[in-house]
C-alpha cells in the first residue's frame, strides 16, 4: 500500500459541489489501496476576503491576530472536505496545522518550517483514516502561537508532509491541466508539459508561474519529493516534476517554458559615489528591511565619479525598502531615489540552454520586432529574464513563446479561472 498526499486549491474546494467532486476523488484514491492525505487551501477567495475585512477593523492589524483569524478559511475547508468523505462511506478525520505537527519559527505571516511531526497524522492512517490537514498554518513551539506560511503555504505544506511521511508522490490539484509552456490565460496557445525538472520548475516559479510556488519546489528537490501536478476537475495524468540524478543525462527541450511576472517594482539610487563599498552599504541597508531582491544593474551615470544602481523588489517591499535608504541618505551619499511600480518581468526557462547557442539573440529578436523595449536583463544557467514596461509583458510573452516554437495546435482549457 502506497501513501499519496494530495493537495487542493482554492479553486478546487471553492463551492459545495467543488468539494463533492474532489471528496470523490480522494475516495476513489482510498477505495484504490492507497493510503491518503489530503492538504486544503481555504475555499475560493476566502484569505482575501478575509484579509478585507481585517482592513476594514483596522488598518494595520496584529500579526499574530491576523494568523488567527486567516487560518480560519483552512479550517473550513478541512471540516466540510471531512464530512464530505464521509458521506460516500470512508472515514475521515480533520488537522488544523498545529495538530499535524507542523512546527515553525515564529515569523507572523510569513513563517518557516523548522520540523514536522506528524504522529495524528500517521496514527489516523494506521486506522485506516483519510487524514485531512488545514494547509498554510503551523505553530511555533517557543511562543505558543498559530503562524500561517504566507502565500503558497498549502503547497508547502504537503510538501512538507509528503517528505515527512515518505509519500510516494504528492499531488498538486489545480484548476488547470498540468504545467503549461506559459500561463495559458495569457498565451491560449500554450502546451502542457508532460514531464519537467525540479531545477527548471525553480526557475519558472521564482519568475512568476504560479501553478506552483517556489518553496513547495525548493522543499520537494531538497527532500527528494516527487511532485505531479494536476486538474480536479478532470483525470488526466497532470505534469510530473521530477528530481534527476547527479550525472543523470536527459535530452532537454532548449526551452522549457516563459513566465511572467508582475509583482515586481524598481528602485534606482541615483548618484552613487562611484568607490568600493558603496554598494555593500546599499545592499546592508536593504537587508535589514528583510526584502527580496530580485534583479541588479549597476549603471554609469551621467556624472563624472557618480553611478545609478537598479534592483527590483517585491513591490509590497518598496515602501520600506525606499523609507530605509532615504534615512541613510547623507551617510551613503547618493542624490535621488527613483521608485517605479510599472514594470514586469519576463523570463525563458529550459535546461536545454546549457548546449544550445543562439537563445539570447532570438529572446532579443522576438521582442525588437514587436516593438518591446527591454531594461534590465538577468541570466542564470537555464534561464534568461529581462524586465519591460508592465503594460507589454503580457504580448512578451505571446511573441517569445511563438518565436521558441513553443505554441501548441489548440487552446487550453482553464476550468476554473485562478490558477491555484
Amino acid at each position: 500500500m502506497s501513501l499519496i498526499v494530495q493537495k487542493y486549491g482554492g479553486s478546487s474546494v471553492a463551492d459545495a459541489e467543488g468539494l463533492k467532486r474532489v471528496a470523490k476523488r480522494i475516495v476513489e484514491t482510498r477505495k484504490a489501496g492507497h493510503e491518503v492525505v489530503v492538504v486544503v487551501s481555504a475555499m475560493g477567495d476566502t484569505t482575501d476576503e478575509l484579509l478585507d475585512l481585517a482592513e476594514q477593523v483596522v488598518p494595520v492589524p496584529s500579526g499574530r491576530e491576523l494568523d488567527m483569524l486567516l487560518t480560519a478559511g483552512e479550517r473550513i475547508s478541512m471540516a466540510l472536505l471531512a464530512m464530505a468523505i464521509k458521506s460516500l462511506g470512508v472515514e475521515a478525520r480533520s488537522y488544523t496545522g498545529s495538530q499535524a505537527g507542523m512546527i515553525t519559527d515564529a515569523q507572523h505571516g510569513s513563517a518557516r518550517i523548522v520540523d514536522v511531526t506528524p504522529k495524528r497524522v500517521r496514527d489516523a492512517l494506521d486506522a485506516g483514516y483519510v487524514a485531512i490537514v488545514a494547509g498554510f498554518q503551523g505553530f511555533n513551539r517557543g511562543t505558543g502561537d498559530i503562524t500561517t506560511l504566507g502565500r503558497g503555504g498549502s503547497d508547502t505544506t504537503a510538501v512538507a508532509l509528503a517528505a515527512a511521511l515518505g509519500a510516494e508522490v504528492c499531488e498538486i490539484y489545480t484548476d488547470v491541466d498540468g504545467i503549461f509552456t506559459a500561463d495559458p490565460r495569457v498565451v491560449p496557445a500554450a502546451k502542457k508539459i508532460d514531464v519537467i525538472s525540479s531545477e527548471e520548475m525553480l526557475e519558472l516559479a521564482a519568475s512568476g508561474a504560479k501553478v506552483l510556488y517556489i518553496r513547495a519546489v525548493e522543499y520537494a528537490r531538497r527532500h527528494g519529493v516527487t511532485l505531479r501536478v494536476r486538474s480536479s476537475f478532470n483525470n488526466n495524468e497532470g505534469t510530473l516534476v521530477t528530481n534527476p540524478k547527479d550525472g543523470e543525462i536527459v535530452e532537454e527541450p532548449i526551452i522549457t517554458g516563459v513566465a511572467a511576472d508582475l509583482s515586481e517594482a524598481k528602485i534606482t539610487v541615483v548618484g552613487v559615489p562611484d568607490i568600493p563599498g558603496k554598494a555593500a552599504q546599499i545592499f546592508t541597508i536593504v537587508a535589514k528591511t528583510n526584502a527580496n531582491i530580485d534583479m541588479i544593474v549597476q549603471n554609469v551615470s551621467t556624472a563624472s565619479g557618480l553611478t545609478d544602481i537598479s534592483f527590483t523588489l517585491p513591490k509590497s517591499d518598496a515602501t520600506t525598502v525606499i523609507t530605509a535608504l532615504t534615512a541613510e541618505k547623507e551617510d551613503v551619499g547618493f542624490d535621488s531615489l527613483q521608485h517605479d511600480d510599472q514594470i514586469g518581468k519576463l523570463a525563458v526557462v529550459g535546461a536545454g540552454m546549457r548546449t544550445n547557442a543562439g537563445v539570447t539573440a532570438k529572446l532579443f529578436t522576438a521582442l525588437f520586432d514587436a516593438g518591446i523595449n527591454i531594461e534590465m536583463i538577468s541570466t542564470s544557467e537555464i534561464r534568461i529574464s529581462v524586465v519591460t514596461r508592465a503594460d507589454t509583458v503580457n504580448e512578451a510573452m505571446r511573441v517569445v513563446h511563438k518565436a521558441f516554437g513553443l505554441d501548441g495546435e489548440t487552446e487550453a482549457v482553464v476550468h476554473g479561472g485562478t490558477g491555484r
